[in-house]
C-alpha cells in the first residue's frame, strides 16, 4: 500500500502538471513544456525540469495538452549496453547473410542455363576428386605393403627381435621404416580430406540445384 508521503508527492506532482497545462495558449510552447520522469522506486513525477538526481533515469517531454512529444533515454547499465551490442551484432550478421544469399542467387542464375548444366559440372568435379582418391589409395596400398616388408626385416634386429643378442637395427633401415610410416599417415590424412571434399561438393551442388529450381519456379522430380 502506498505511503501517505508517496500519495502526497503524487498529488503535488499532478498539481504541478495541472498548473503547467493551464498556461494560456498565447504563451510560447517552450514555456509550456512539462517533464515527466520516474524515480528509482518507480513513482511518476512532473515538473518544469528534471532534478539532477533523476537525470539518469530517462524522461519524457510533454506539450501543454499533456501529450509526450519527446522521449529521452536514461543511462544504460553495462548489461543493457552489452545486450544492445549483441543485438546489433546479430542484426549485422543477419543482414550480411541476406546479402551473401542474394549474391549467390545472382551468380547461380548468371552461370547456369539449366539443371543439366549444374549436374554436368557436379559430375566432372566428383570424377576429378574420385581420381585423386583412387591414386591416393593406390599409393597407400603400396606403402602399407612396403611397411610390412620392412617390419619383417626389422624383426631380425634389436629392439624388434625377441633374441637378446640381436644386433641393433641398421640406421638406413630404421630411417626407411620411419619415413614409410610417416608417409602412410600423410596419405591417410589426404585420403580422408579428399573423401570429405567429395562429399561437400556433392552437398553443395545438391543445394545449388535445389535453389536454382526454386528461382526458376521448377519442380523437383524426386
Amino acid at each position: 500500500m502506498q505511503s501517505r508521503k508517496g500519495i502526497i508527492g503524487g498529488l503535488l506532482s499532478l498539481a504541478v502538471f495541472g498548473l503547467a497545462c493551464s498556461v494560456p495558449a498565447t504563451a510560447k510552447e517552450d514555456d509550456t513544456r512539462v517533464y515527466r520522469w520516474k524515480d528509482k522506486s518507480g513513482a511518476q513525477h512532473y515538473g518544469d525540469y528534471v532534478p539532477p538526481e533523476h537525470a539518469g533515469q530517462g524522461h519524457e517531454v510533454l506539450n501543454r495538452q499533456g501529450v509526450a512529444i519527446e522521449s529521452v533515454s536514461g543511462e544504460l547499465t553495462p548489461a543493457q549496453l552489452a545486450a544492445r551490442r549483441e543485438q546489433a551484432r546479430i542484426e549485422a550478421e543477419a543482414a550480411e547473410a541476406l546479402r551473401q544469399a542474394a549474391i549467390r542467387d545472382k551468380v547461380l542464375l548468371s552461370t547456369y542455363l539449366s539443371v543439366e548444366e549444374i549436374e554436368a559440372l557436379r559430375d566432372r568435379r566428383v570424377e576429378l576428386l574420385g581420381g585423386q582418391i583412387r591414386i591416393t589409395q593406390k599409393y597407400l596400398d603400396n606403402l602399407r605393403a612396403k611397411l610390412i616388408k620392412l617390419e619383417r626385416e626389422a624383426q631380425r634386429f634389436s629392439p624388434y627381435s625377441a633374441e637378446t643378442n640381436a644386433p641393433p637395427i641398421d640406421e638406413k633401415l630404421a630411417r626407411e621404416l620411419s619415413e614409410t610410416l610417416n608417409s602412410i599417415l600423410l596419405y591417410e590424412k589426404n585420403l580422408a580430406k579428399s573423401r570429405d571434399e567429395s562429399k561437400q561438393v556433392q552437398q553443395k551442388f545438391a543445394a545449388d540445384i535445389k535453389r536454382f529450381m526454386e528461382l526458376q519456379g521448377l519442380t523437383h522430380n524426386n
